[in-house]
Parts: structure tokens; sequence; C-alpha cells
């Protein structure tokens, strides 16, 4: 069973993209972030078409995530990260499939800072730790995947010393994933390639693609159930050098049946 993520950059934008990645590689279940679309505007015939059924929460212009699967339509088990009434941004979806429960998130970028965004993805951090707890009392296997916005070490950025005041390096930010890992999850990536350079994001400036000065920030975590069904992982780095593609690449992970 191959899982992976994709922050697609604007769904509609980059179908193309995106029905093309669908087609070559074809994973049984995906989750995508950054829809930039309202849910009327998701592409469901198209994903259909492409032989896979789809739960989404959408956004006009900004955020949204969604699960698509060749097994049936998702089983939707929770709509927006709990926690906070008040947060309308849409960036948690989760569903059942084959057994797993699999998390979607689309985690606050949090720049500029200091101000409002980097307090906002504090907090948000926050919630996601107290809601994996819930997550990790399950006994059946859980994934939690998605475009995370943490650059967890060194390793995981070009030029490291360029990103020390960025939200996505900031000492409060890596010490929020590392105490999310601390309650019991695996990050997949490292599982298996522990010191290996993997990047996942690349700017579209500077040439970034071309000279690998990339970012680690799209993460798989495994909940201990999962973990021995863990056979492999990677990403698909040639699609970032696609016709008008995502700044991201497709990351995915194969999971024993």
């Amino acid at each position: 069973m191959k899982i992976a993520t994709y922050n697609v950059n604007g769904v509609n934008g980059r179908l193309p993209v995106l029905l093309r990645w669908l087609a070559e590689t074809k994973p049984d279940v995906v989750c995508l972030q950054e829809l930039k679309a309202p849910d009327e505007k998701f592409p469901e015939a198209a994903i259909l078409e492409a032989g896979y059924q789809a739960i989404w929460q959408g956004q006009k212009s900004w955020n949204g995530v969604a699960i698509l699967s060749r097994f049936g339509k998702p089983e939707e088990t929770q709509r927006g990260l709990p926690g906070d009434d008040e947060d309308i941004q849409s960036r948690y979806l989760e569903a059942t499939i084959n057994g797993i429960t699999i998390g979607c998130l689309y985690l606050p970028n949090g720049n500029p800072l200091p101000g409002p965004k980097f307090d906002y993805k504090l907090a948000w951090f926050e919630r996601l730790i107290t809601y994996s707890g819930k997550l990790l009392k399950a006994e059946n296997p859980v994934i939690i995947t998605g475009d995370f916005n943490v650059i967890p070490t060194e390793i995981d950025v070009y030029k490291p010393e360029r990103w020390v005041n960025d939200a996505l390096f900031r000492t409060e930010v890596r010490e929020a994933f590392n105490k999310l890992i601390d309650k019991g999850w695996t990050d997949a990536i490292r599982k298996l390639y522990p010191e290996e350079v993997i990047y996942t994001f690349f700017d579209y400036f500077r040439n970034a693609y071309g000279r690998n000065a990339g970012l680690r920030i799209d993460h798989f975590l495994l909940n201990p159930q999962m973990v021995p069904r863990l056979n492999n992982a990677g990403t698909d780095h040639n699609v970032r050098g696609w016709e008008k593609t995502s700044d991201h690449v497709p990351v995915w992970i194969e999971v024993a049946d």
C-alpha cells in the first residue's frame, strides 16, 4: 500500500501536474495540502476519472486539505483540528482507509515573526500535540502526514545558517516538533534514511531546484503500530522539474498490507 502526501500549491492551477503524477505513480492514498479552492471548486470529477474518491476541506484562496483513495471513499473521522472553536482555517482532515487512520495536515507557516502568524503557528502546534495523544491511544495503525512547515534539523535544509530566524526553523518550532515526536511518533523518512540529505520543497527563485537548495518540511509520522509495517519511503523528486509544477515534491511511504 503506497501512501503519498503532496502540497499542490493550488489544486486547480496545478491540476494537469497532479493528474499526470497520479497516472504515472498510482499511489493508493494521497493527502493534498494548499488546495486554495473553496469546497465547491474542488475538481472532484477529474479526481474520480483518475480513479480516486475523495473528501476535502476547502477554503477560498488559501489553505485547504484533501484525502484521495483508490479503495473507495475515505471514512472521515475528524474535520478540523480540535482545541479552538474560533479557528476557521482549513488545515486538518482525517479518515480511516483500510484500517489505517490518516491525518492530513497543513501546519501554519508562521512568517513573519514576531507577530500573530507566528503565535498562531505555535498555538496550532500545541493543539496538534494535545490531539495526537488521543491518536496514540488508538489500537489501530495511525499516520499523520502533510506539510508541517518545520525543518527539523540542520541536515534538512540547504545552508541552515540562513534560516535561523525563519518561522520554519526557529528554535521554538523545532522544539514543538520534537515534543510531538517524543510523545511516541516516528519520522518515517529518518527511520529509513537517518543521515541522507532529502528535500521536499524548492523555492521558485534562484534556481533552487537546479542547485538542490531545498528544505525538508513535508513529513510522515507513524504511531508504534504503524512502524513495523513501513517498507519503503521516498520522494518523487523529478515532479518538481515539470512545467507549472508546485514548489513541493510528492513524498510517499510504502507499508505492508
